[in-house]
């Protein structure tokens, strides 16, 4: 065979001087640009609609780590009243002590007046702290706060009405700490 024979044939040429495969190619990009175009419209909308999910998903996290970031502020201020609250709840007892002390005749007077002072200290560090005593004698008898030990007929204060305190109650940071404990008044029964 002779080298004529194994050259490969070259594409017919039509005599106008264009290349019937080049005609070809042109219609294929005559429509490629089309389907080019949707197909790279359909990318960018495909794309943006993820970006529009991702950017959806960070606000997202970004609000819900700003919950948990004030819930744990919360739960830490809370935590902290609470750990106060049984503090002051410890204390109660000394108080209820020295205002005992304080009701107790004593000849001696130094020893009394230091004992108010020492009493009315501790009174005041704890009031600063949120502490407040509930005041009860004369007022209507409220179950919420007091804690009534006893009911007394009688017809010189209205029905309902908080005659004495055995025991003071307290109310810390706005919250009922401790309920008094108190005596009440209660109409006479008629007689039948």
């Amino acid at each position: 065979m002779s080298a004529k024979h194994l050259k490969h044939p070259e594409p017919e040429n039509s005599g106008d001087g264009t290349d019937p495969g080049a005609e070809s190619q042109d219609k294929a990009t005559l429509t490629d640009p089309a389907e080019s175009l949707a197909a790279v419209t359909a990318e960018r909308d495909a794309l943006a609609a993820e970006k529009a999910e991702l950017h959806d998903r960070l606000l997202r996290s970004q609000a819900e780590f700003q919950n948990l970031r004030r819930r744990i502020e919360r739960e830490k201020i809370e935590w902290h009243e609470y750990a106060a609250t049984e503090a002051v709840r410890a204390l109660l007892p000394i108080l209820d002590d020295f205002e005992r002390a304080l009701k107790v005749e004593t000849t001696d007077k130094h020893y009394a007046k230091g004992t108010e002072l020492i009493y009315q200290r501790l009174l005041e560090s704890l009031k600063k702290l949120g502490l407040e005593p509930i005041v009860c004698v004369g007022q209507p008898f409220n179950p919420h706060m007091h804690h009534a030990v006893e009911k007394f007929e009688t017809t010189e204060a209205p029905d309902g009405t908080v005659l004495e305190e055995y025991q003071r109650g307290y109310n810390f940071k706005g919250q009922l700490l401790r309920a008094a404990m108190v005596k009440v008044a209660v109409a006479p029964a008629a007689d039948q």
